[in-house]
């Protein structure tokens, strides 16, 4: 009785055992490997097999294959392909940062790739989703940067400088950098624009986001009249360049807004030498205001500190 249900649990036992318990030792790598490690034969077949998981939406076991590909067959012309469906797949997974490595690296390492300029276009698209705030569903990748947009734009134009989408993502570039109050850079990025496209549709708009991002430095604890007189020399030059676009009524919005602060600066000037009784360095101030800023509320306090110095008399 006992010797029959020891055998019972040997065959119980081996008929569990999962596939390929052994290892075979291959002459060729002078090791010993689990035949369910092996790639396919060939690349054509091991492509034909991981894009079988692809398409049955089994993505961590397509990924597993198409690494093996690339492994195996690295100069095949399956590993560019294999290369792009690791990031078709991580992209399917909401894992955006690491599809846009996985499309990068066809770019890098398969610069004749037919894929390329697709690959460029859903680099881009993955930096708007990051230039809207969509956030990455995946753990354990220590973003790079502030927004990944902001390396995922540069990707795009350094990938091609002159190419379709250039122009756009610098503009948009500038953008995420403004976004996060990096101004001095946004300017810069919108420069570019400038330089590089000066036909292109971005051009003008960068040109008044210049004007914007100087406005903006000149908003700190302090008055930076260099700063606005500046930001306002900017707006007027994209009014008087572009007087029907869209954003040259925002332009004007931001140069009242100028002028009114320097109305304020000049007013709080001659207040300060008023108080310290220096009386005609406070008139030209006074009269500075109401002469240059007609209509502004600043004026009006200007005249009315005009008349009581005069009854001080």
């Amino acid at each position: 009785m006992k010797r029959i249900i020891l055998s019972l649990l040997i065959i119980s036992f081996l008929s569990i055992h999962p596939a390929y318990s052994y290892w075979l030792w291959t002459p060729k790598s002078g090791k010993w490997v689990n035949p369910k490690n092996l790639p396919k034969d060939n690349p054509k077949e091991q492509f034909a097999y991981a894009r079988s998981f692809f398409d049955n939406n089994k993505f961590e076991d397509a990924k597993r294959e198409f690494r093996k590909l690339l492994k195996a067959y690295p100069k095949s012309a399956e590993a560019a392909e294999s290369q792009y469906y690791l990031g078709l797949t991580e992209e399917k997974q909401g894992k955006l940062y690491e599809a846009y490595l996985a499309y990068q690296m066809v770019i890098d390492k398969y610069p004749f790739s037919e894929r390329i300029q697709e690959i460029i276009d859903l680099e881009y698209k993955i930096a708007e989703k990051f230039m809207s705030g969509e956030k990455r569903k995946a753990l354990g990748i220590d973003l790079p940067v502030d927004n990944p947009a902001i390396e995922i734009f540069g990707k795009v134009v350094e990938n091609s400088t002159y190419g379709p989408l250039a122009p756009k993502a610098q503009y948009k570039l500038g953008l995420v950098l403004k976004g996060l109050l990096r101004y001095y850079e946004a300017e810069e990025e919108f420069n570019k624009v400038v330089s590089r496209y000066p036909d292109s549709e971005w051009a003008s708009a960068a040109k008044f986001q210049i004007a914007s991002c100087r406005a903006s430095l000149s908003k700190g604890a302090a008055y930076d009249q260099g700063a606005v007189q500046e930001a306002k020399e900017k707006f007027e030059a994209f009014v008087k360049e572009h007087p029907d676009a869209v954003l040259s009524l925002d332009a004007q919005k931001n140069i009242d807004t100028i002028r009114e602060k320097e109305a304020e600066a000049s007013y709080n000037i001659g207040r300060f030498y008023e108080k310290q009784n220096i009386f005609d360095s406070a008139r030209i101030y006074y009269n500075d205001v109401i002469n240059n800023y007609t209509g502004s509320p600043w004026a009006r306090e200007a005249a009315a500190r005009l008349q009581i110095m005069e009854r001080k008399k």
